[in-house]
């Protein structure tokens, strides 16, 4: 029997000329949001948060004197006898705009609300017990900044903190930066170096491991936390220079493999490192060319001009003169340095910058005004000179005067009194003591 098709046309069902999806349900995204809430007890986590935060926003209310820029929730009032560090502060206000923002206050202009006193800062200053810098600490713990200084006292003293010795801003810890230093701070003012001759050329080694290893970790430390990092370099940089007065552009005049290169290099490769991180890392980066500087707590014996002729002058020692008498020199008080160094840190320029007195003496001009202030019969004893000692010094202070606005205000008959004070108060007190020792062990 043969198979048939057999075609049965009527059954089939004719097919649609267009497609038409289905109509959209109504409600569908809201089943899916509570099916989603309800899924894993989702809903049940949300308001237990929600409870939780009702409960602490009413146990714990904010307070309404947040005017007072601390962030506590309480505002206390300032004891009477702060109150002299803290209306120094409104002094600083207008200088400090720029950090503003970084202190708290979230303002893109940096300006301080009205009825909001500056935040301080938590600066760390590097050699703080040092002649300069427990200077500039004593001007940031006035502004009402809370300082850490690290010192390894190679130079440093104590004596020159130790009046902050228990105020809560302040701290100091007994480091020496060659070794890596791990802290939470704003700003890092880097000083640690032994400045004068007779220390750094006591071991030389050491004193380029501090300027390039010291400055590197300091470095590497605002690099982590994001601190604005400030350098003290030295006019040494430029070395016995051809140029006079010298400018920040001037390369300098130094003997690399000198008696006095394991400083005046050292800083060079400190200002060197400075700029790289600078442009490699973005660190905020300032630096000072420190010019000879002179004031209380100066080392008595460091080997200075200025600190020699005041101690051999007050002990009726004959003055020594190295040489001919006719290098040249510049003397800033150090009061003058600590406001270039603030207005630095706090300005908008990287540097370097000149910090000095361009007021200029011979050591023979000097020696006369040492001998006017305290002995008129003090005799001048002529030495041959030290190596690589530079003839002049004076530096051009035009940037710093159009840039930072600063120049010294303290003449040299005015500050070295201040200083001989310190210092007769110091040898003769150390010279009595020593006096009431020796005849107390016979």
């Amino acid at each position: 029997m043969g198979s048939e098709l057999i075609y049965r046309g009527h059954d089939a069902q004719p097919m649609p000329d267009t497609y038409s999806p289905k109509p959209d349900k109504p409600w569908l995204p809201v089943a899916r949001a509570m099916r989603y809430l309800l899924r894993e007890q989702r809903l049940v986590f949300v308001l237990v948060g929600i409870a939780i935060a009702t409960l602490l926003f009413t146990v714990f209310p904010g307070s309404p004197s947040t005017h007072s820029g601390y962030g506590s929730g309480q505002y206390e009032p300032i004891p009477g006898a702060h109150m002299a560090h803290y209306n120094s502060f409104n002094r600083f206000e207008s200088e400090h705009a720029l950090y503003q923002q970084r202190a708290g206050f979230g303002s893109v202009s940096g300006k301080v609300p009205l009825g909001l006193k500056r935040k301080g800062l938590r600066i760390v200053v590097t050699g703080g017990a040092g002649f300069v810098g427990s200077h500039l600490v004593d001007r940031l713990i006035t502004r009402g900044d809370s300082v850490i200084v690290v010192d390894n006292f190679f130079t440093g003293r104590k004596e020159n903190v130790m009046h902050h010795f228990g105020n809560p801003r302040f701290e100091l810890i007994r480091h020496d930066v060659v070794e890596p230093l791990l802290l939470e701070v704003d700003q890092i003012y880097h000083l640690a170096c032994p400045a004068s001759p007779v220390h750094y050329k006591f071991n030389p080694v050491k004193t380029i491991k501090t300027n390039v290893v010291g400055t590197l970790n300091m470095l590497g430390l605002a690099k982590r936390v994001g601190a604005r990092f400030l350098l003290t370099s030295t006019s040494e940089v430029y070395g016995d220079p051809l140029q006079h007065p010298q400018v920040e552009t001037y390369w300098g005049n130094v003997n690399p493999i000198g008696v006095r290169s394991c400083y005046d290099e050292g800083k060079r490769t400190a200002e060197t490192l400075t700029m790289d991180y600078h442009r490699g890392a973005g660190v905020e980066v300032r630096i000072a060319r420190i010019f000879n500087t002179y004031g209380p707590r100066m080392c008595i014996d460091d080997g200075r001009v200025v600190s020699n002729f005041v101690a051999q002058a007050l002990r009726k020692e004959p003055m020594t003169v190295y040489g001919d008498g006719k290098q040249t020199r510049s003397f800033q008080y150090v009061s003058d340095l600590v406001e270039g160094l603030m207005r630095l840190m706090e300005g908008e320029h990287v540097g370097p910058f000149n910090l000095g007195n361009p007021g200029e003496f011979t050591m023979l001009e000097l020696a006369e005004v040492v001998k006017e202030t305290i002995d008129p019969n003090a005799k001048i004893e002529f030495k041959p000179n030290t190596e690589d000692d530079p003839h002049k010094r004076k530096p051009d202070i035009t940037r710093a005067k159009e840039l930072l606005g600063w120049e010294p205000k303290v003449p040299l008959r005015k500050g070295l009194p201040l200083m001989v004070s310190d210092f007769r108060q110091r040898i003769f007190g150390d010279h009595k003591e020593g006096v009431a020792s020796g005849s107390s062990s016979s």
